[in-house]
């Protein structure tokens, strides 16, 4: 059983803690334990807690039972509620009014009595009945009443008092009255003062934009509807409470032709159903997201099921629910306003959320230019002259036009003579094996090509398309690998072998070993393939830029790069075919290497202007991307960025579009512009965890913590952190693991929160230590005695002292007892020691503990920490009553600080403070003038 003290410092610790079950978990646990103690004064502090607890965090329906625990203790007795209890209670017949109203099995009478009770309450205790109306009005509004009008009128015209909704959430309430009316550009001015203002109101600004997102778009203010989204979402997404409002989001990207930015919110928060706070949050919910996926492919695949599917599902889970509330109410405008949800239209044109918050389309045809820039209306119209044209269009990479030019053929020369049918054979086949499921088929087909050819006499032709057949398996392995070096061996000694044919040979060859992840013995092949002296130029500039590939690949990036300007020149000569692209990517990556950043990126420029294949420019996009963040230029790279993730949205790759999403967040983060980071981030994660990639996923949460941190979202933070922590549970992870619990633990102590930062810090030194990591473990441990002394637990800071104390004598006596960190970590010791032993008024050991801290930091050059040593002993000094100790220690620092610092302020009063308690006023006086400006 826990003492009276330790609840109350649960129940505090409840207060600091973010709405969720983990808080809820928390409260409920003292008031079990107030109720077994009989703690009256606890048992009413928790419940009333408790009440707003379980409405802010998602669970209302047991709010009714502390609610209604709370009003017959104050019936029964009064005595025990002080002003702000009796206040808090008062304000709770809002949430009760509200709640009831959630709940279709509740009946309405039960909501007209809390109402009536809140009334009466109200009139007695000669407040105003502001609130009254306002919740008489949001009853009649929910059932339909035409008195809800009535009700409005006496709301506005009611005097606001302490019980009246905040200046964020009453405007709110009446915004949403005035759209509903259509009346959207009052409803604009209503909320413009608003969001001008300063709101600390749990619920706001995020209650207000969500309600303006439809009248920002109608009257045009597309920029501010978008805003008012990604301000407002942002506040929503992690609050189970906050269902409904999510929904309301979903059905905005419904309407604004944002469906995949509305899909991943679905696709986020649709298992949030199974425990939703109440039956109407389920409702709107349902509503809204069958709206949004009823605007997707109905066979477009999630999970287990289709777009068309689910959204049936929802739509049946939504009428229901409307259905019962109905039957409550005995009218049907519930099921009106759902139905037109159901139906509702686009709100006008595309509102562009963010720079890639696009639609999902159907992939566009990438766009190769004509060989040659010829149409094919001038390809050659002979039969030999055709397939060598098809055969250069293979070799430059021009596979559309080869296409093109192969149909031309067939067209033109429908029945082919033998020996051009062989060749015609082999074309169509080598351009099948180009499709990403075309091999088993050009396996066929070049396997009859090779039968055709050595019944024709033409052994060489023969034996490269059984090597080619052999590379159409997309998995070889060493079997096919001595397959192909066998049939380039009969190649090479063959008679007729000219240059080029044996350059061929010995390149298939390096495919086989490409694929195998062989790169030195391809690079090896390449090689021997250019020893060959190859004679058509553009078999020479290929056979530069494999070599130039291989050799970036082994990470000798300078020959590579000069290899790659070779290629470049040899395809330059050449009217720079399509491979020219690959080339000019080689030497981007080779010099990007190098840190050569700015030559990476105009080879990258290269590369965009050469690229005709899509995989070519993104892999450029990215890698200038990437050139220009090495190079500290952010903001450049965005762009880049921001064209991949939105052409791999277009194409439906949602992995790759996240994987993306990470490096654009980390563009926007260092460009000063988190909150596009933290979108982009959240996208990149929900993707990741979807798709499984838990090490790219954790790498995401990593930085995104580090974004909500600049943002000031403390509590999102922590909860990423906590999240890597349990992921990192392997050994192998435990350094890793140790440092997200101490960044928890840091935020946690920066918060204030200083007991949970006191078990962050101890299960993060645990890791270290089972890690071998002794500087991070001593940092933690002396970090957690120093959290427990600001958590008021001296016991347990004394007892965590201890164990830091103890390590430090057992690195002391180590072969690392003289290292500069030690020394550091020994003197911070001191000082924190002191702390814990001030507050427990142990203050000779505190002198004596801080004595030589300052001394110690000075010897390693810790200057400014050796100042902050210094004022500690004299405040240990001053505290033990001994003044003119502490007047000396306090001199130091003060010719020590700089001018107009803290540390030197709050010296010169301390010392001021020394020289009045031995007397010497005048002196106190001075200082006081000196440095204080007194």
């Amino acid at each position: 059983m826990k003492s009276e003290e330790e609840l109350w410092s649960l129940l505090r610790e409840a207060y600091h803690m973010p709405y969720g079950g983990a808080q809820i978990a928390l409260v409920e646990q003292v008031m079990q334990h107030a109720d077994a103690g009989g703690h009256d004064e606890l048992r009413l502090a928790s419940r009333l807690f408790a009440t707003s607890a379980y409405v802010q965090g998602g669970e209302p329906a047991k709010s009714f039972v502390t609610f209604s625990w709370c009003r017959a203790e104050y019936d029964a007795h009064p005595e025990r509620f002080d002003a702000d209890d009796e206040h808090t209670l008062l304000w709770h017949f809002k949430f009760m009014v509200n709640g009831l109203l959630k709940f279709p099995a509740v009946p309405l009478a039960r909501t007209y009595d809390v109402l009536d009770d809140m009334e009466r309450r109200y009139r007695a205790g000669g407040h105003s009945l502001h609130a009254v109306y306002s919740h008489r009005y949001q009853v009649a509004a929910h059932v339909g009443d035409p008195a809800a009008e009535e009700w409005y009128a006496k709301w506005n015209a009611a005097p606001r008092d302490s019980n009246s909704d905040c200046a964020g959430c009453d405007p709110g309430a009446k915004v949403d009255h005035l759209i509903g009316l259509g009346r959207d550009e009052e409803a604009v001015a209503m909320a413009a003062p608003v969001l001008a203002g300063r709101l600390t109101c749990v619920e706001q600004p995020q209650s207000i934009l969500t309600s303006l997102l439809v009248p920002y778009v109608r009257t045009g203010r597309l920029d501010e509807a978008a805003d008012a989204h990604r301000q407002a979402y942002r506040r929503l997404r992690g609050n189970l409470a906050d269902l409904q409002s999510i929904g309301a989001h979903i059905e905005f990207c419904a309407r604004t032709g944002n469906e995949a930015r509305g899909l991943e919110l679905v696709q986020r928060h649709l298992p949030w159903l199974d425990r939703a706070p109440s039956p109407q949050a389920d409702m709107w919910f349902s509503a809204s997201a069958a709206l949004l996926l009823g605007r997707l492919d109905p066979g477009f695949a999630l999970g287990d099921s289709t777009a068309g599917e689910l959204a049936a599902r929802l739509t049946r889970r939504a009428r229901e629910w409307a259905g019962r509330f109905d039957e409550r109410n005995a009218t049907e405008s519930v099921s009106g306003r759902v139905e037109a949800t159901l139906a509702a239209g686009p709100l006008g044109d595309h509102v562009p959320l963010s720079a890639v918050a696009r639609r999902r389309v159907e992939a566009p045809p990438v766009a190769v230019p004509p060989a040659r820039d010829l149409p094919v209306r001038e390809l050659p119209t002979g039969a030999a002259e055709l397939l060598e044209r098809i055969r250069e269009f293979y070799d430059e990479h021009r596979i559309d036009s080869a296409e093109a030019a192969l149909d031309r053929f067939d067209e033109l020369h429908p029945q082919p003579p033998a020996d051009l049918a062989v060749r015609r054979l082999e074309a169509r086949a080598r351009l099948t094996a180009y499709r990403e499921d075309g091999g088993p088929v050009a396996q066929a087909m070049l396997a009859e090509a090779a039968a055709a050819y050595r019944a024709g006499g033409e052994e060489l032709p023969a034996l490269a398309c059984e090597a080619r057949a052999l590379l159409c398996l997309r998995e070889p392995d060493d079997g096919v690998l001595a397959d192909v070096e066998a049939l380039a061996t009969r190649i090479l000694a063959h008679p007729g072998a000219d240059a080029d044919t044996r350059a061929e040979a010995r390149l298939r060859t390096e495919s086989a070993l490409m694929r195998l992840e062989r790169p030195a013995d391809a690079l090896a092949s390449v090689e021997a393939a250019i020893a060959e002296k190859p004679q058509r130029p553009l078999l020479r500039a290929d056979v530069a830029a494999r070599r130039a590939h291989y050799l970036l690949v082994l990470d000798r990036h300078e020959e590579a790069a000069a290899g790659a300007q070779e290629a470049l020149e040899r395809y330059a000569a050449l009217g720079n075919p399509p491979s020219a692209g690959m080339a000019a990517l080689i030497r981007a990556h080779a010099l990007g290497n190098l840190e050569r950043f700015d030559e990476a990126v105009a080879s990258f420029d290269n590369a965009l202007a050469l690229a005709a294949e899509r995989t070519v420019r993104l892999s450029a996009l990215v890698g200038r991307a990437r050139a220009r963040l090495a190079a500290e230029r952010p903001a450049e790279a965005i762009d880049d960025l921001v064209e991949v993730v939105a052409d791999h949205v277009a194409h439906g790759e949602d992995v790759p579009a996240a994987l993306l999403r990470y490096d654009l967040a980390g563009a926007y983060h260092h460009a000063g512009q988190p909150l596009d980071g933290a979108e982009a981030a959240e996208s990149a994660l929900d993707a990741l965890d979807r798709a499984g990639a838990q090490e790219q996923a954790d790498q995401t949460r990593y930085l995104l913590s580090r974004i909500y941190r600049e943002l000031g979202e403390t509590d999102l933070a922590l909860g990423l952190l906590e999240t890597l922590a349990t992921n990192l549970d392997g050994y192998d992870n435990l350094p890793a693991r140790g440092r997200m619990l101490q960044e928890a633990a840091q935020l946690l102590y920066e918060a204030d929160r200083d007991a949970l930062a006191a078990d962050r810090f101890a299960a993060a030194a645990e890791a270290f230590r089972a890690s071998g990591m002794v500087q991070p473990e001593m940092y933690t441990r002396r970090m957690r005695a120093l959290s427990l002394r600001w958590a008021g637990d001296l016991p347990a800071a004394l007892s965590a002292l201890s164990e830091a104390d103890a390590l430090a004598v057992q690195l002391s006596e180590s072969p690392e007892g003289t290292e500069p960190w030690l020394i550091w970590q020994r003197a911070m010791l001191d000082c924190d020691a002191a702390r814990v032993y001030i507050g427990a008024g142990r203050l000779d050991e505190a002198a004596q503990r801080s004595a030589g801290a300052g001394d110690a930091l000075r010897s390693i050059g810790s200057l400014s920490d050796a100042l902050d040593a210094d004022f500690l002993h004299a405040e240990s000094l001053m505290r033990l009553g001994d003044p003119s100790g502490a007047e000396p220690h306090l001199r130091s620092v003060l010719g020590a600080a700089p001018r107009g610092s803290q540390i030197e302020q709050n010296s010169a009063w301390m010392l001021a403070e020394s020289l009045e308690s031995q007397g010497r006023s005048e002196e106190a006086a001075k200082i006081r003038a000196d440095y204080l400006n007194q």
